[in-house]
């Protein structure tokens, strides 16, 4: 799986992030950030807006191959692009400053924090209903809990990289377990004769061109995450192998789980009775384990957490790299000195989702992710397909066949944060397999659009003006900020402190 970095000192003097994540922490960042709260809470939405259970099944799997097409095509761009930040280092590199600048704005704002409080209330509904089990759970003492739930991860991935993914790694296993169950427990059912609910799977169909969308989204926010370790990156053992190894093995395996959960919940429940259900999992509990429903309790509450903390992993790297990049304040891109961890990014994610907390429900939060994250993962594609055409020859470590078996040139000219034009050598490594086929990127750009021109056209709501309002608005703080690099004196005094009173550092990218 690679060797780790000998030294937190580059080059430059500067301390920089430990490569400290071999393939079963990959493979358990990209599974354990996926599953989380949606397969216990979304079923009843697809449904809700599908209308059949044959159509949800459809939504599921048509979901998890868009996920592992998404997922693909990020690989190969984690593979030209050998560094952290996701959508943004490749929007960086490949479209621009500014639209770099717009996702950052956006991601460190809202997306990133309204993903990490959307997992942390549904852990917490979870974890507060087992106290209050006949009568509906006090919303203050739910926030309440997610508060706490934020504040332990802000903690722990403040303290150690390590110990956040052997967190990770407990948590995905623990989930595993509990999942098994219910797929046990669905097949049993199914054994027994407990098949009504298939035999019209397809009776009232919804075939509008909203509902689907919608459908799409409830369903998507259970295979967020796909992309999770190309935000990590750079502290990722050998990425070429490891990057798209991880890819091939969690997402096909989250998508088998999802569909046979799915099933199980169809087996144990009528339609109607799963739409009517403030939280499906318990309820299949309810009518399958009986008095051992508390164990479905239990693995909901590993689960989300666990989803929670992959989830606050990757969004604070979002925030280092976009300040390390020049478009956030200096400070939020230093590590700490013995730590070697992004604590300022950590601590303001940290800050910004309990704020989100505090208005925020589930199926608001979920809307409003989606319809932003669709429309950067589309810029981030069409980046992709861009050099894919006018750039055949950059290096690609990351092959899918058996054939082109000649070593790649290995200078890649780049967009740096200023919009001057650059040279930069990327490392190649001779291959025995071609890149992913254009058509991939393609259609993951087809359903990027369509999911951003779904709910706006089928049933249009201000909202969605509101949302894009917002991220045009990051234009006025990018002009006298990042494009004319206005400074007051002050905030160097204040950076200055903070980092002496955090004890961080300025950091560097890893080779």
């Amino acid at each position: 799986m690679g060797t780790g970095e000998t030294s937190s000192l580059s080059e430059t003097g500067k301390i920089h992030l430990k490569r400290e994540l071999g393939l079963i922490s990959a493979i358990s960042m990209i599974a354990g950030t996926m599953i989380g709260s949606g397969i216990f809470m979304s079923p009843q939405w697809v449904l809700y807006h599908m209308g059949s259970p044959g159509a949800s099944l459809l939504i599921w799997a048509a979901c998890g191959l868009l996920a592992m097409l998404g997922a693909l095509s990020y690989a190969e761009l984690g593979t030209v692009i050998k560094e952290s930040g996701g959508e943004y280092i490749y929007i960086l590199r490949n479209v621009g400053s500014l639209p770099a600048f717009l996702l950052a704005y956006t991601s460190v704002i809202v997306v990133r924090p309204a993903g990490i409080a959307g997992v942390t209330l549904s852990f917490a509904e979870y974890v507060v209903a087992a106290f209050f089990p006949d009568c509906p759970s006090p919303q203050v003492i739910i926030k309440c809990t997610a508060a706490a739930c934020i504040l332990v991860l802000g903690i722990i991935n403040c303290l150690n990289v390590r110990l956040s993914m052997s967190i990770m790694n407990f948590f995905t296993a623990a989930k595993l377990v509990v999942l098994l169950v219910i797929i046990v427990g669905g097949a049993v059912l199914l054994a027994k004769g407990n098949t009504q609910v298939l035999q019209n799977a397809f009776e009232n169909t919804a075939t509008g061109f909203g509902p689907v969308g919608v459908a799409f989204y409830q369903g998507l926010w259970s295979y967020d995450g796909w992309n999770n370790l190309n935000y990590m990156t750079e502290e990722l053992k050998n990425p070429e192998v490891n990057l798209p190894r991880a890819v091939m093995i969690a997402i096909p395996l989250v998508t088998s789980i999802y569909l046979l959960v799915n099933v199980s919940y169809f087996a144990a429940m009528t339609p109607q009775e799963l739409l009517t259900s403030d939280a499906v999992a318990i309820s299949w509990g309810l009518k399958v384990l009986g008095t051992w429903t508390w164990i479905i309790s239990l693995g909901v509450a590993l689960s989300t957490f666990g989803s929670a903390n992959g989830t606050f992993f990757s969004g604070g790297r979002v925030c280092y790299v976009a300040a390390r990049e020049g478009h956030l304040p200096d400070v939020l891109s230093m590590a700490h000195v013995n730590r070697l961890t992004p604590s300022p990014a950590l601590i303001f994610t940290s800050a910004i989702s309990l704020i989100m907390i505090i208005p925020g429900d589930f199926s608001s939060i979920v809307n409003f992710f989606s319809f932003t994250a669709w429309l950067f993962y589309g810029i981030t594609i069409s980046g992709l397909i861009y050099i894919k055409i006018k750039k055949p020859d950059i290096p690609r470590p990351y092959k899918a066949n058996t054939q082109d078996q000649e070593t790649q040139p290995t200078l890649f000219k780049i967009q740096s944060p200023d919009c001057a034009s650059q040279d930069q050598n990327l490392r190649s490594i001779p291959v025995k397999s071609p890149r992913v086929p254009i058509i991939i990127p393609v259609i993951v750009l087809i359903a990027s659009v369509y999911l951003v021109l779904a709910p706006i056209i089928g049933s249009p709501q201000l909202e969605y003006l509101y949302v894009v309002l917002f991220i045009l608005s990051g234009i006025i703080i990018y002009i006298p900020i990042v494009r004319y690099k206005w400074s007051p004196g002050w905030f160097h005094w204040v950076t200055r402190h903070l980092q002496l009173l955090l004890q961080v550092a300025p950091t560097d990218k890893n080779n």
